[in-house]
């Protein structure tokens, strides 16, 4: 278990740093850069944005199958549990992750039961979560872990956030709010999409209520800067992939799309993606669903496979260096190579390559429809590996999340 510096910030970050910055201090892409890395440094995803249930699908997980993933909100590694894989690596580069990453495993394992666990995860203004947590949590954690979440922030110790809500807090969770707060200006309610019944309800609603705001000059102004999106966790070379794709250069067309299809695609019982959008929160019982790792039906097997994962404050390349030939099944790199030089992509593929049995998959998200390895990887690695590209299509219409371009998955040739 890699230790981390809770409280380091962008400055002292050196992974992070090196993972983002490209360009001089005083240019304007490097000054670009370093105000997402200030921004990015805090805590940015306390629920993970990529749908970990098409991860499974593309994956055709099998209990010997060991995996590697980046970690950010922590959903997605517990939804695999399900599964029960012989063992999963979590890498991710911001401290903040690698906290909330290791409370969430230590809730599966110590709170008493399935309603605590759903209580302390799942349920807003729960004001005994932070006393569950001092009784059932804090004891059981590593000590870098226990003095993060026993920090005090504002005054208030980080835990707290709990007995509110978590996701009403960090650098996503506040820009969801701003945008709540942005259609509330303009007499637009996002909330009431969730009392809507039906499919035909919600497309109604989107075309009367939300579409009509990104004609709004305000809209279009936001939208045209990069760092007014540095809260959806989109770097500057990501929101440089989404202006292509719109003959003005804007993405205020892109983001209408992705979110009609958040809105409009996926009924809202079927989807905890949108209520997180619309509402802040998860659905009330009976009314929504809960992410995979939280359904009644999973908890006992994720329970009892907690210990096979291990939490690392290091990047993807970073840990394949040290792990043996052939070692790997499944490999989740979330959106990540889209922050990426060409050095860095054959860094890490030159590493996937090294680690990964035969029939290994590679599984990724973009921000921009096409794949971002092709014709950037070198042929001697890019041979090694076949896309499965009518597959990723497939995959990616059922994407509840929606809010990238493109799912793609490679697998490893024998």
């Amino acid at each position: 278990m890699t230790e981390f510096a809770p409280d380091a910030g962008f400055r002292k970050n050196r992974k992070l740093k090196a993972a983002l910055l490209r360009h001089k201090a005083l240019s304007k892409d490097g000054l670009s850069e370093r105000l997402f890395g200030l921004l990015f440094s805090g805590l940015v995803y306390p629920q993970i944005w990529e749908d970990p249930d098409l991860d499974m699908q593309a994956m055709e997980l099998q209990p010997h199958h060991r995996i590697v993933t980046i970690g950010s909100g922590g959903c997605n590694m517990l939804a695999y549990l399900s599964k029960s894989p012989a063992s999963i690596d979590v890498v991710d580069l911001n401290p903040h992750h690698i906290a909330l990453n290791r409370l969430k495993l230590a809730a599966f394992r110590n709170l008493p039961g399935h309603a605590d666990l759903v209580r302390f995860l799942a349920q807003p203004n729960e004001a005994t979560n932070s006393s569950a947590f001092n009784q059932f949590l804090a004891a059981n954690l590593d000590e870098t872990t226990r003095s993060y979440w026993n920090g005090r922030k504002f005054g208030r110790r980080r835990i707290t956030v709990f007995d509110r809500n978590i996701y009403k807090t960090g650098l996503l969770g506040r820009f969801i709010g701003a945008a709540h707060l942005l259609a509330r200006l303009h007499g637009i309610d996002l909330t009431e999409i969730t009392r809507t019944r039906s499919l035909r309800e919600q497309r109604q609603f989107f075309d009367e209520k939300i579409a009509p705001l990104f004609e709004k000059p305000i809209v279009r102004w936001i939208t045209s800067r990069k760092s007014s999106l540095f809260g959806l966790g989109i770097p500057p070379q990501q929101y440089d992939e989404l202006a292509s794709l719109a003959a003005d250069q804007s993405i205020a067309p892109v983001l209408r799309h992705r979110l009609e299809k958040l809105a409009c695609h996926f009924p809202m019982r079927d989807n905890y993606f949108a209520w997180q959008a619309f509402a802040r929160r998860y659905a009330p019982a009976g009314e929504g669903p809960l992410p995979t790792y939280l359904k009644p039906e999973h908890y006992k097997t994720i329970r009892d496979n907690i210990d096979r994962v291990g939490v690392h404050h290091a990047s993807f390349t970073e840990l394949l260096a040290r792990e043996p030939a052939a070692s790997r099944d499944r490999y989740v790199l979330l959106d990540a190579q889209d922050w990426m030089t060409d050095q860095q992509l054959n860094d890490l593929w030159t590493e996937i390559t090294r680690t990964a049995r035969s029939g290994a998959r590679v599984i990724f998200r973009t921000a921009a429809e096409k794949s971002i390895i092709e014709g950037r990887l070198s042929p001697a690695l890019r041979d090694q590996w076949t896309y499965l590209e009518d597959r990723s299509r497939e995959l990616t219409s059922l994407d509840r999340s929606a809010i990238y371009g493109g799912f793609h998955i490679y697998e490893k040739t024998a």
